[in-house]
């Protein structure tokens, strides 16, 4: 394991570490003239950005986007950002490292959370759905990837082994509401779960890094996702056409609206539950990442900084409602509230 994490680092601290290049470019003053080495290094607990002011020209060609790289730097806190000023920089080979330490990953185990994606398929009752899901998750050139995909670039369950992880909470929450709402199609429903975001495995690179592919820029992960089911629809004797229509219909109304993306509005129940909890799923997933990060962070405050996905800061519930343990504020609780001041 490499000796320093970025979450770590600390004003005026000596680096001497390993970190992966997620931007790289020379920058020049337009008021001085003055050319630097402008990076964006990562770990797996986060990034931090980096300069290198003097001696960068030839370093510069010696390492790529996406490569890892020994520096050597200090810590420094600018605008209220840490940034290091970096001293030195030495490219490395595959076998220096791990490269586990530079990418954000699933706190679960993938096999299980894969075999739990198998143990609901099995479960269904719809042969044609059952065959079409199977023939997805069980491709052998899909499941290695399905492993590893993250769910998203930044929004939610960014980290390798998200998009798996996403898959097995919504499993659980469509199998409540199924059990709630018994008109709702339990297999139909659950189809859309599993292939609703199946487009990102390819509309995302995730190697050494998380970031969109050209075909994701292109063409998202909905367009994506549709035509691999339309492969996989057709590679199956006899799937009925009506059905494929609908489950397509879950994969391009799940964002819910044209604003966000989806083609179609969501016209049957199932695909408007599928929106519902996909947006619930993926809105808690934010939440938790962002007021884990203030904790892990040690921010003092009782707000968390401001999460541009959602667009607002959160409260820290916890940490603001410990203030009615405090001796003085019971004191106050208990006061028998009359609404008249005594002096």
């Amino acid at each position: 394991m490499k000796p320093q994490f970025i979450a770590g680092l600390a004003d005026g601290q000596v680096v001497s570490s390993l970190f992966l290049v997620r931007e790289k470019e020379i920058r020049t003053s337009v008021r001085s003239g003055k050319s630097w080495l402008e990076l964006n290094l990562a770990d797996r607990s986060g990034s931090i950005p980096a300069k290198m002011w003097d001696n960068f020209e030839t370093l510069a060609k010696t390492f790529e986007l996406d490569d890892v790289v020994r520096v050597r730097g200090r810590v420094k806190v600018y605008n209220g950002q840490k940034e290091l000023t970096l001293e030195q920089i030495v490219p490395t080979s595959d076998n220096e490292y791990d490269l586990a330490d530079f990418l954000p990953h699933t706190k679960h185990d993938v096999e299980k959370l894969y075999a739990s994606v198998r143990a609901a398929i099995a479960g269904m009752k719809n042969p044609w759905l059952k065959q079409l899901l199977l023939s997805i998750v069980e491709d052998p050139d899909i499941a290695p990837r399905l492993k590893r995909a993250p769910a998203a670039m930044t929004m939610h369950h960014a980290y390798l082994g998200g998009l798996l992880e996403h898959v097995v909470s919504l499993v659980g929450l469509a199998t409540a509401v199924s059990a709630h709402y018994p008109e709702l199609d339990a297999d139909l429903l659950l189809t859309g779960v599993v292939l609703h975001d199946i487009g990102k495995l390819d509309e995302l690179r995730y190697v050494r890094g998380i970031d969109y592919s050209d075909q994701g820029r292109l063409l998202g992960h909905i367009v994506i996702g549709v035509r691999l089911v339309q492969e996989k629809c057709r590679a199956i004797e006899g799937f009925p056409a009506p059905l494929a229509v609908l489950v397509e219909h879950l994969m391009v109304s799940h964002h819910g609206t044209y604003e966000f993306g989806s083609p179609s509005l969501p016209q049957i129940p199932e695909a408007v539950i599928l929106h519902l909890i996909d947006d619930m799923d993926s809105k808690m997933a934010a939440m938790r990442a962002t007021l884990d990060a203030a904790s892990a962070n040690g921010s003092p405050g009782n707000w968390t900084d401001r999460n541009p996905s959602l667009r607002r800061a959160l409260l820290r519930a916890a940490r603001y409602l410990a203030i009615l343990e405090e001796p003085d504020t019971a004191a106050v609780r208990t006061r028998p509230a009359t609404g008249i001041r005594k002096e």
